[in-house]
């Protein structure tokens, strides 16, 4: 067997294991799958941030937006309108079914510390992409050991999915014009986060992918094969290929 052939095999396992725990959740899952509306703590509300939160906002969920700019962050809430508030980031944290966190690299570990207990079994979507020449030493690190288990590690607890990190974000705040036409390549370990966070990709117009478990989250990220706006069916067999 082939050194390529395994890895499609691997890649292959783990989407079938997960989607094989998605049928099996607790009514909670199912439910939010099927379009509950819920909390979002946004941890981090640039760019990435205020685009995914507005979205959600705008399709009925309550997004709480949080950054180093209280001000800003109530200036942004009270354009949105659609029950969004603000807060600082402890108060985004606990008010969140879900969280959204979307900073610079180098800031995660500082996010992992302040937060702490507050991130314990929260469903997390990480957004974040580390570059060596901006984020120093925990960019390079995180880039050896890939992204997605770089962000387990500082945000212990959390049920984390990586996505939304390799599409600008003007275009996440447009893809829901028309909706599923676009995929967008998502990794994680927790079945019922995967659930919830694919349901979450929906409401932005995106069609979700399940690539593979966390580890394969270093493919998520600008400058990868997977990055750029692609559809579903592209995007799997590209990450067929990785490993």
């Amino acid at each position: 067997m082939t050194a390529f052939s395994k890895s499609n095999r691997r890649n292959f396992l783990q989407v079938t294991a997960a989607s094989l725990a998605l049928a099996s959740l607790p009514t909670f899952a199912q439910s939010v799958t099927a379009g509950t509306k819920l909390k979002i703590g946004i941890i981090g509300s640039g760019n990435v941030g205020s685009a995914l939160g507005t979205t959600w906002a705008k399709s009925g969920h309550t997004v709480m937006f949080s950054s180093l700019d209280l001000e800003k962050d109530k200036a942004l809430a009270a354009k949105v309108g659609h029950g969004a508030r603000a807060g600082i980031s402890k108060e985004a944290a606990a008010f969140g079914d879900v969280l959204l966190i979307s900073v610079p690299y180098h800031a995660v570990p500082a996010v992992g510390k302040d937060l702490g207990d507050l991130l314990k079994g929260k469903v997390v979507i990480d957004t974040c992409n580390p570059f060596e020449q901006r984020d120093g030493e925990i960019g390079a690190k995180a880039r050896e050991v890939g992204a997605g288990l770089m962000s387990a590690q500082l945000l212990p607890g959390a049920r984390i999915v990586r996505g939304f990190n390799a599409i600008g974000a003007a275009r996440m705040g447009a893809a829901w014009q028309a909706p599923g036409k676009v995929g967008m390549p998502i990794a994680g370990d927790d079945a019922q986060a995967i659930a919830i966070a694919s349901n979450l990709v929906r409401d932005i117009g995106y069609e979700p992918v399940l690539i593979g478990g966390l580890a394969m989250g270093r493919h998520l990220q600008p400058r990868e094969p997977l990055a750029g706006e692609r559809s579903a069916d592209e995007i799997r067999k590209i990450a067929a290929t990785l490993k």
